[in-house]
């Protein structure tokens, strides 16, 4: 049996979040990406009530982290942790145990004075932190569908993920394969 802390539960969440912001920034299918709906589904208690400045200048800081995660699968460990280390001196990183919203006693990497960008970004480079210490960048994957560059994390126990969050592309690539197949038989 795995059994996640929830804080493992929490850094799997986060790197989620970061890969559907990475794939989706700049728009998926013309639909411009709901920033605000997807940190307050996610989690993220301040989202809710953030000012459109504050998305704003989260929105730029994001498109300057999406270079780096679109890379992940592609660098090594010490490539990776230069990164992030660069990102992370940016942040005004003060971590306290905070217990609201009902979800527990957590950590906050930022004061409660912090813009909320600063604190969506240092809960986003943080888990990634995490996740690049316990293990490296083997997790994050590029999904496997020839017209599809999207990246994703892979959270599943033996790491046998191979596509994105858009099912289309597995259906697609299994319904090729399986085309495939039948022609190679008759």
């Amino acid at each position: 049996m795995l059994v996640a802390s929830s804080q493992q539960s929490e850094i799997r969440i986060t790197l989620e979040v970061l890969t559907e912001i990475t794939n989706g920034i700049d728009g998926v299918d013309g639909a411009p990406l709901d920033l605000r709906d997807l940190l307050h589904h996610n989690g993220f208690s301040r989202a809710e009530k953030a000012s459109a400045a504050s998305f704003d200048r989260l929105g730029a800081r994001l498109r300057e982290l999406v270079p780096l995660v679109r890379a992940l699968p592609d660098l090594t460990m010490d490539e990776a942790m230069a990164q992030v280390n660069e990102h992370l001196t940016e942040l005004p990183i003060a971590p306290s145990i905070v217990d609201h919203g009902g979800v527990g006693p957590h950590l906050h990497w930022t004061p409660s004075t912090a813009r909320f960008d600063d604190q969506v970004m240092a809960d986003l480079l943080m888990a990634l932190a995490h996740e690049l210490c316990d293990n490296e960048t083997i997790r994050f994957g590029r999904c496997g569908a020839s017209d599809c560059d999207d990246v994703f994390y892979d959270a599943t126990r033996n790491r046998s993920r191979r596509f994105c969050a858009d099912p289309r592309c597995a259906s697609r690539t299994h319904t090729a394969d399986h085309r495939a197949r039948q022609r190679d038989q008759g």
